[in-house]
This record gives C-alpha cells, sequence and structure tokens, in this order.
C-alpha cells in the first residue's frame, strides 16, 4: 500500500465495463438488415429518391444534394443517401 505515486492506494481489480442500450443504438442487426431489403423490394422508392436517382444519372449532383439534404433536414443525413442510391444505380447498370 503506497501512499503517493503512480501505484498508490489500495490494490482492486478493475470490473469489466458493461454496454448500455445507448452505446449500442444504431448497430444493424442481420434480422433488421434483412426486413429493411425485403420492404425496399415490396414498396421501392419514394417519389423524391426517384427524383433523386434521376438528378444523379443526369450528373447533377449539387442539385440532388440540396433536395436530399431539404427532404431529410442534414447534411450527413443527405450524404449517407445519396451514397446508397449512387449504389443502387451502380447496381442497376451492373445487372443490365
Amino acid at each position: 500500500d503506497l501512499r503517493y505515486g503512480l501505484n498508490k492506494g489500495h490494490p482492486t481489480t478493475a470490473l469489466p465495463k458493461t454496454s448500455r442500450p445507448s452505446q449500442r443504438k444504431g448497430i444493424q442487426s442481420t434480422k433488421n438488415k434483412f426486413v429493411r431489403s425485403v420492404i425496399r423490394e415490396v414498396a421501392g422508392f419514394s417519389p423524391y429518391e426517384r427524383r433523386v436517382m434521376e438528378l444523379l444519372r443526369n450528373s447533377k449532383d449539387k442539385k440532388a444534394r440540396k433536395l436530399t439534404k431539404k427532404r431529410l433536414g442534414t447534411l450527413l443525413r443527405s450524404k449517407r443517401k445519396l451514397e446508397e442510391l449512387g449504389a443502387v444505380i451502380q447496381e442497376s447498370r451492373r445487372a443490365h
């Protein structure tokens, strides 16, 4: 039992930290991913998403970004949506 220094105090064993639900939030499970893919397959794209994909095909990226930002609220969400829709366009090009 040292009184001072780096190893001062009574020696204890550190307890492992348990993860809180708030720290797990947003992690996508395989089931969740599957359900979303099925919904996307059945419901398709919303009208604004179709419009954005058309803008991306015609290489009007800035207009597409502005439209998604207006619809989704933040630039980060807008960028994610554009990535997602760009990937969908590339998939459709690969399929043909």
